[in-house]
């Protein structure tokens, strides 16, 4: 009887590793919870499916091991993505250094690996739900078999391999390898609902806190109720106060040593509840991360970040000898969206029917200051069920970045969103789906 591997998994990184491994010529079953593989797959790319990105540097992917992804990506890297996708039928179109199939349906990139995985012969079994994962060790020493759920995290000293009874509700499945790509908990509704992290655990597998990434972030300030709905340019800068609130003696706080951790710049979105946007998501891991510790957070935007300080208050100098005569709400039309501007006037203490020549320079300081340093205070991210990747999983000191192996127990293998890794907006999470699935799926199919 031939070598088999199992998968527990079937989205982006569970199919890729379905492949790579049935083209090592074993056999391979995928175990898939939800009613068909690659849910979430649909709603990548808002339906386009971006699945990478011309532009790969290390610091494009996040993890406590911060070295660990980029090994494995420079192991399966962009022109072999594109290389791989060719060869399945997708035509890639890049824009802007961004990749999409030239369909512009992620319905294609899913159909295309759904075809691969029935040429391959690989067997997929749906609305099948992993509840338990045993391990037969089998020793070099005596050739025998020792069973157990590896709940201490040893392997044993001299075990050369593992074979894998996997329990679910649809029966038992049994494997000479397996690979664990049930994802994370983002987005539980695709299917990624923390299940695979417990499997992982019961394996002997340490777990970093998984918390939501790409995610939009709640703030404080009662401004944002009449703010909600504008799109605008700006920069988010991140800031974590140095003390925490326990740190803090009595009602009053002292004054916090903030501490900047990430900045981003493009179409920021304001909402009713705080701010979103690519540029948001982009730092709002490290947010999750804050908060988690118990330490304040606030997020400072600049409305106008083409321009420095010093630039903005030229602009307005000279566009208020410009604007004698005129009201500061006539003053602000044109230079942001009204909403905002009004917003920003109240916040600089400047009645909008003010004329602009009455203001004292010490208010048109203060409106510089709003316009640049926008500050809010962010109270959390929004839930896993909005955000689109974690921060967190399998801690990837406990995986060999070459094959996606378990240094715990031979034989398991992990890929995807799972691991502690994490990669910003733009097809970098999914080109670590594809990266880490082809590294566990060869390793796993051919037993290295």
């Amino acid at each position: 009887m031939g070598r088999h591997v199992l998968i527990i998994g079937g989205g982006a990184s569970g199919m890729t590793a379905g492949i790579f491994a049935a083209r090592a010529g074993v056999s391979v079953t995928v175990l898939e919870h939800k009613d068909r593989v690659g849910k979430k797959l649909l709603s990548t790319g808002n339906g386009r499916c971006n699945f990478t990105n011309r532009d790969q540097r290390p610091e494009c992917y996040r993890s406590e091991q911060p070295d660990f992804p980029w090994r494995v990506i420079q192991n399966f890297s962009l022109e072999d993505t594109l290389e791989f996708f060719r060869g399945l039928g997708i035509l890639p179109k890049e824009r802007n250094g961004y990749f999409y199939p030239n369909s512009d349906q992620a319905s294609s990139v899913l159909d295309a690996l759904r075809f691969e995985l029935e040429r391959s012969g690989v067997r997929v079994e749906s609305d099948c739900h992993a509840e338990e994962i045993h391990v037969e060790e089998i020793k070099a020493s005596d050739n025998r078999v020792r069973k157990g759920h590896m709940s201490d995290g040893h392997a044993g000293e001299a075990a050369p391999g593992c074979r894998f009874l996997v329990k679910t509700d649809r029966g038992e499945f049994r494997g000479d390898a397996l690979i664990l790509a049930a994802g994370s908990k983002a987005a539980p509704a695709t299917g990624s609902d923390g299940s695979g992290y417990e499997l992982a655990r019961s394996l002997g597998h340490h777990i970093i806190t998984p918390l939501p990434a790409l995610v939009q972030l709640r703030c404080e300030e009662k401004d944002y109720r009449q703010l909600g709905g504008i799109r605008t340019e700006g920069r988010v800068k991140l800031y974590m106060a140095g003390e925490s609130p326990a740190e803090k003696s009595g009602a009053k706080r002292r004054a916090a040593n903030w501490i900047f951790l990430a900045e981003d710049a493009g179409e920021i979105q304001l909402t009713d509840y705080g701010i979103s946007g690519i540029p948001v998501f982009q730092v709002s891991r490290y947010a999750s991360v804050a908060l988690h510790n118990h330490r304040d957070v606030k997020a400072v935007l600049d409305f106008l970040p083409r321009m420095t300080e010093e630039e903005t208050e030229e602009m307005l100098a000279r566009r208020r000898k410009g604007c004698s005569g005129w009201t500061c709400e006539q003053f602000m039309t044109g230079l942001l969206n009204k909403k905002l501007g009004l917003c920003l006037l109240k916040r600089a203490r400047i009645e909008p029917g003010a004329m602009t020549e009455n203001v004292p320079e010490e208010k048109w300081m203060a409106l510089l200051r709003q316009i640049k340093s926008f500050e809010s205070r962010v109270v959390s991210a929004n839930p896993f069920e909005q955000a689109q990747v974690c921060r967190g999983g399998v801690d990837t000191r406990e995986v060999d970045p070459g094959t996606m192996e378990s240094k715990k127990v031979p034989g398991l293998y992990f890929a995807g969103e799972i691991l502690d890794v994490d990669g910003i907006c733009g097809g970098y999470n999914l080109q670590w789906a594809w990266s880490s699935g082809a590294a566990a799926g060869r390793a796993a199919g051919s037993g290295r």
